[in-house]
């Protein structure tokens, strides 16, 4: 075991980025590295970690650890591995996952998360309340110091699912279709989303999605047109940013009450680029139903990077003091 090995390998893998630290036991960063997404399944879960070990090598090499062959060396070089990983939905994702990384011998043991309770623990001085995360998806959990959690499968509408940067632009395309056609109520919304991209009616617009001319990733650029028309006024838009509103506080309710936290002064965390924005209208609603639900629930804006929250949760796990992971969070200030 290297110099590190009391310490921690924190690790933060989205769909999109990967951030890696390695923390010394009394909180010090000694290296860091950022990697590309971490989507298993795409390429599968061997290519997934054979990846995320590029990026796990240049954090252990800006940490003064050896590496050879452009990987961790297998001997282990901290005492615990924590990886938040996003795409690990379900406990037995999170299982096989682990397993996966532990394989690797970064750490004498590994726990692997859903990527969710990054952003709650960065969020929170100790791993307690409840995270709503609102991107291209949405998701909720919570903690306990004791170790309990509540959490839903967050996989889409078959876990029913309602939200995310991408339901939000579907559902606008939907709202802008039906109101251009005349069967339904009329949106500005059916103006605002074309000229998005230079075009002048809906039928444009979906014709060049479906043929591919606009593509389909795109459509997630949509989900701020749909914030501007709402604030414009719009009653269509309006109605789709309060359902949001509803879901993010239906979420945080039932886990909060899975906790036993409901009537107990509670931290109630907003991220995701779409919370995270803080649209004002989206922000006023979640409060006043969050309020009328869990009246001591304070309600905080997650902006620490979740590399953190991993890096915490590991130092949970180590049982590292608290001077120490002050000394991480300042790291992160």
């Amino acid at each position: 075991m290297g110099m590190t090995a009391r310490g921690v390998l924190a690790i933060d893998a989205g769909n999109s980025k990967t951030d890696v630290a390695v923390v010394a036991a009394d909180g010090t960063v000694l290296g860091k590295a950022r990697g590309g997404g971490f989507q298993p399944p795409l390429v599968g879960i061997e290519a997934a970690v054979d990846a995320l070990g590029r990026t796990v090598a240049a954090a252990a090499s800006a940490a003064g650890v050896t590496t050879a062959g452009g990987t961790a060396l297998c001997e282990p070089f901290v005492a615990h591995v924590s990886a938040c990983l996003a795409n690990a939905d379900l406990p037995v994702e999170e299982r096989e996952l682990a397993a996966a990384v532990q394989a690797c011998g970064w750490g004498l043991t590994t726990e692997v998360r859903n990527d969710t309770f990054a952003i709650l623990r960065a969020g929170v001085d100790e791993p307690r309340g409840v995270a709503v995360v609102c991107g291209a998806g949405i998701n909720c959990v919570g903690m306990l110091p004791d170790g309990r959690t509540a959490r839903f499968p967050a996989i889409g509408r078959i876990s029913g699912d309602w939200g995310g940067g991408s339901g939000l632009a579907e559902e606008a395309l939907w709202f802008a279709a039906r109101a251009e056609d005349g069967r339904g109520e009329p949106t500005a919304l059916a103006r605002a989303l074309p000229a998005h991209f230079g075009l002048d009616s809906m039928y444009a617009l979906i014709e060049a999605l479906h043929l591919g001319r606009i593509p389909s990733a795109r459509k997630h650029e949509l989900t701020p047109v749909l914030f501007a028309t709402s604030a414009e006024g719009d009653a269509v838009a309006r109605s789709v940013v309060h359902r949001l509103a509803e879901e993010v506080v239906a979420l945080a309710t039932v886990a909060l009450t899975r906790l036993d936290l409901l009537d107990e002064e509670a931290p109630v965390l907003l991220g995701g680029s779409v919370l995270a924005a803080r649209h004002p209208e989206l922000d006023e609603q979640i409060g006043k139903l969050l309020a009328a639900k869990a009246p001591n629930a304070v309600i905080e804006v997650v902006t620490a990077p979740p590399v953190l929250g991993a890096a915490l949760l590991g130092m949970d796990r180590i049982g590292a003091s608290q001077e120490a992971r002050a000394r991480l969070r300042s790291n992160y200030a």
